[in-house]
């Protein structure tokens, strides 16, 4: 009996130093990137969506220059999303949240990478 209490004790213990640790926004890198992170139970958006899943990106998108781009992470990892090439963008982005990328104001191609799984690759077309 007080192997349970103990083993129940720590187990609450365990899960408030979880919660603790994690925090609801963040943002990180340079560029045009805003991150705005949240679990990804809400409604889909209405907008152009870079979903993450499967350890990939979804296919390519092309934008306006300055649009808001939903990043939907559904992997249990963080990724980030991240330009090639100069300080576009560097949006992270923790597992099962979501995060909001806006587009640079130059048309071009940006291609882009996870920095933590180098092999995510993607590309966006701001025209």
């Amino acid at each position: 009996m007080k192997l349970m209490a103990v083993f129940c004790t720590l187990a609450g213990l365990l899960t408030v130093l979880v919660a603790c640790g994690q925090s609801d926004d963040s943002v990180r890198g340079t560029g045009t990137a805003i991150l705005t992170a949240s679990p990804t139970t809400e409604p889909a958006s209405d907008g152009p969506t870079i979903t993450i899943e499967g350890m990939g990106f979804s296919g390519g998108l092309t934008v306006a220059p300055g649009t808001q781009i939903t990043i939907v992470n559904n992997d249990e990892v963080e990724h980030s999303v991240t330009a090639r090439t100069g300080d576009a963008f560097d949006v992270h982005v923790d597992g099962k949240q979501r995060a909001t990328l806006t587009a640079p104001s130059e048309p071009g191609e940006y291609a882009f990478y996870c920095v933590y799984h180098p092999a995510m690759i993607g590309t966006l077309t701001v025209s």
